[in-house]
């Protein structure tokens, strides 16, 4: 199976622009549209790793992003960041319900015939950093347990390590967060990967090395992962980066699993 990553759509009310100066629906995502739509193969699903909205999760904005959601005729799921409102994206995107009527917007579901995925509510309105306190952490650690027979990608907008990029880092997920979900993740072996937001360039730390920002889906055939991101640019086996462009002219790469 092939998994397309958006991310920090920022997705402003029709006829504004995000900051003042960028037109994030017809300059950037109409267009990513349009290439995911064209890509062959094409992917089997889309995850939108959160901040989908610029300001702070009007309701006009996300009608205007399901508007423009609806032209991409290929399965998608949201998830949300810090500049999300849960309310107003139910609200918005009612119908939808994997998104749940109240409470943390956190999910599973199946991608293929082998993946599982799970998406993560990382959102702490008014916090100094994100949080994945322990009642969203027990009901991850209940989604891992129910799929220990299988590979697990993960999905969650705010990094739970540095990127190197200090006021980023200053909104990751809140450091004890972080050590609490690498120690429950260490019990959970199927998990292949975390894919993350937030971030406007690529960044690792060093103990990271399972937590970057790249999709590596397993191949459901040969069981290998594969590396794939669509938003502007990926990691190749940890370092090079290269243009979704050349993505759609087939340059893959399969990594092992070991």
């Amino acid at each position: 199976m092939l998994l397309a990553q958006l991310s920090d759509l920022h997705i402003t009310a029709p006829a504004t622009l995000a900051y003042g100066r960028v037109d994030t629906a017809a300059a950037y995502l109409t267009r990513v549209i349009d290439v995911l739509s064209a890509l062959d193969p094409r992917p089997d699903d889309v995850l939108v790793t959160g901040d989908l909205t610029d300001d702070a999760g009007g309701i006009n904005e996300y009608r205007h992003l399901r508007a423009l959601l609806e032209r991409l005729k290929l399965p998608w799921h949201l998830l949300v960041g810090n500049h999300d409102d849960r309310t107003n994206l139910r609200a918005a995107f009612s119908g939808r319900a994997e998104l749940g009527r109240d409470g943390f917007v956190q999910y599973a579901f199946d991608a293929g015939e082998v993946l599982r995925i799970i998406t993560l509510d990382t959102l702490e309105a008014g916090a100094s950093a994100e949080r994945l306190c322990a009642s969203r952490r027990a009901w991850l650690e209940a989604q891992l347990d129910a799929s220990r027979d299988r590979p697990v990608l993960i999905g969650m907008h705010h990094p739970p390590f540095d990127c190197g990029i200090g006021f980023m880092d200053a909104i990751r997920l809140a450091p004890d967060h972080s050590h609490a979900l690498d120690a429950l993740l260490r019990r959970h072996s199927n998990v292949a990967r975390i894919v993350c937001g937030q971030c406007a360039s690529i960044g690792r730390s060093s103990r990271a090395s399972r937590y970057d920002r790249v999709v590596r889906t397993v191949d459901d055939a040969s069981g290998c992962v594969r590396s794939e991101t669509w938003r502007a640019r990926c990691l190749r086996d940890g370092a090079a980066r290269v243009r979704a462009a050349s993505v759609a002219q087939g340059n893959r790469h399969c990594h092992s699993t070991a």
